[in-house]
């Protein structure tokens, strides 16, 4: 009765770790047919759905032709309790080339097993053999087809690319840990995230960066034929990759930026639509989170894109420059991001010059009031754009630019004022003020006079004389104009500062006899 009770137990238990796999298989389903299509008569092209791509096939559900029903018991072995009993599959090389479709669709659905990869101690061996498949399909997929010694079609046939990337899918759309921000705010909701804080490694890389690498070296392939790969690599494929971008692993971000990279210059027919998902995440990004951390790489990728841009520019990249790329100046985070901005708004400009004056507005629109650091970011953009500037664009925009400079030029942070100096330097720019002194002079001299007299530090005290001297050289005449101007406008605001005084001494008096005589009143 005993050993009955336990032979039972033992049954139950098998029946409850069944139903909880530790390894997600993603069998894609393939059909038959070169053109990827299926059903009787095998005319209608089969749409592929990504979402059904990373699905299990049931068991009653019918195979491929090219899958051995080994590879299907492999993973569905995988996500038992019990370590799964796995049949050694042979080398690719080793095989036929009649044969290769079938081995490359099994191995295709052990790449596709998805393991708990933060426990070492599970299912190790499996982890292993799919280790050394990816290794494999890599070499695979990267090796020419003539140097195979086959045609591209008969290497990939189409419903081997398809459970190419589901198997790719499987493994990289995964939702993403919580952001260090929101795990900060979860414990305690006023503390502050410490912008120093080393960044989040994710414990699975090793294992990603081969799936990353095969999508890579699938994409670039020569004997990628774009008119098949488009079925799979689709809008869905590409907007799934984009949410990868909020990723806090810097080196997922380096991986995904030249994989969309190179999916955009391969797939043509994508190109509008990537461009606009891009918009898409920079909106939301502006409007609404102001987190996320894939800005700079998406930045990077639009600034080779920008480059390419032919002549006229269209009016849709114009509006993405009005619409996302300026405002991108709004969020306190821009210092994470402002280098690879910076190059994009100044790649507009040298396209179109005429694009100058919009950017300069842009950039005066969104001028910080109170962080100085970020200020700083906003003058050397300010002087790379004014190098790609033109005369009659500068002149659109010169007044309340130096407005803008002059209050610079009187910051009480001395890099702000400093920075502000330095655009002096630049030989560009001083032949645009020379050529309108008569306009620039008069807006900026009395912040000069203010530096002279009361400016705290040394070296923008240095600084502004040198700018000073620059004037009085390049145009006498104006600068004594403009300082005697300056001289009549100070002692017109002295005398008004003791008009001032002298009227309220006067009511002070007149309060003092009032309060005097109110007092000469109680006693009586």
């Amino acid at each position: 009765m005993f050993n009955k009770i336990i032979k039972r137990g033992n049954r139950k238990g098998a029946r409850g770790d069944s139903a909880e796999p530790a390894a997600r298989p993603a069998a894609p389903s393939s059909s038959s047919g070169s053109g990827g299509g299926g059903g009787a008569g095998g005319a209608a092209p089969v749409t592929v759905n990504h979402a059904s791509r990373a699905t299990a096939p049931s068991p009653s559900s019918p195979t491929s032709p090219h899958v051995a029903p080994s590879a299907l018991a492999t993973n569905q072995a995988a996500g038992s309790a019990s370590p799964p009993l796995l049949e050694p599959l042979p080398l690719l090389r080793d095989v036929a080339a009649a044969d290769r479709p079938g081995l490359l669709l099994r191995k295709l659905r052990l790449v596709a097993a998805v393991f708990d990869l933060s426990d070492s101690l599970k299912h190790p061996r499996e982890k292993e053999a799919k280790r050394q498949a990816l290794l494999e399909l890599v070499d695979y997929v990267q090796a020419p087809a003539q140097a195979a010694g086959a045609n591209a079609q008969t290497r990939l046939p189409d419903h081997v690319q398809e459970a190419l990337v589901a198997a790719i899918s499987a493994n990289i759309f995964r939702p993403l840990p919580p952001a260090l921000h929101e795990s900060a705010a979860a414990i305690d909701p006023g503390a502050a995230l410490d912008e120093e804080e080393e960044p989040y490694l994710d414990p699975s890389w090793p294992h990603l960066q081969l799936v990353y690498d095969l999508l890579l070296r699938y994409v670039v392939s020569p004997d990628t034929d774009t008119k098949v790969a488009k079925r799979y690599v689709d809008h869905a494929f590409v907007l799934r990759l984009l949410d990868l971008f909020d990723s806090e692993d810097p080196r997922e971000r380096e991986y995904l930026k030249t994989v969309l990279h190179r999916i955009y210059g391969k797939f043509m027919v994508h190109r509008p639509f990537i461009r606009k998902a891009i918009n898409n995440v920079f909106y939301r990004f502006i409007f609404e989170t102001q987190r996320h951390n894939g800005i700079g790489e998406l930045l990077e990728i639009l600034g080779s894109i920008i480059n390419g841009f032919a002549l006229p520019m269209k009016e849709e990249h114009k509006l993405f420059l009005a619409r996302a790329l300026i405002p991108l100046h709004k969020p306190k985070s821009v210092a994470i991001y402002h280098q690879q901005l910076s190059y994009c708004i100044v790649q507009f400009v040298e396209k179109d010059y005429k694009l100058a004056d919009t950017v300069i507005r842009g950039l005066l629109k969104y001028w910080p009031v109170t962080n100085c650091q970020k200020e700083v970011l906003f003058l050397g953009e300010l002087e790379e754009v004014l190098e790609a500037t033109q005369p009659a664009e500068f002149q659109r925009c010169m007044v309340p630019l130096f407005k803008q400079i002059g209050r610079c030029l009187n910051s009480s942070h001395f890099q702000v004022a400093e920075r502000a100096l330095f655009l002096w330097n630049n030989d560009h720019i001083v032949s645009l003020i020379a050529q309108n002194r008569g306009v620039i002079f008069p807006i900026i001299f009395e912040a000069l006079e203010r530096n002279i007299q009361s400016h705290w530090n040394q070296a923008v005290h240095g600084l502004t004389a040198n700018v000073r001297k620059m004037f009085l050289d390049m145009d006498s005449e104006l600068f004594e104009e403009c300082q005697h101007q300056y001289m009549e406008k100070q002692a017109k605001a002295k005398e008004m500062q003791e008009q001032r005084e002298s009227a309220w001494r006067q009511l002070e008096a007149v309060v003092a006899a009032k309060a005097a005589g109110d007092d000469m009143v109680l006693v009586n």
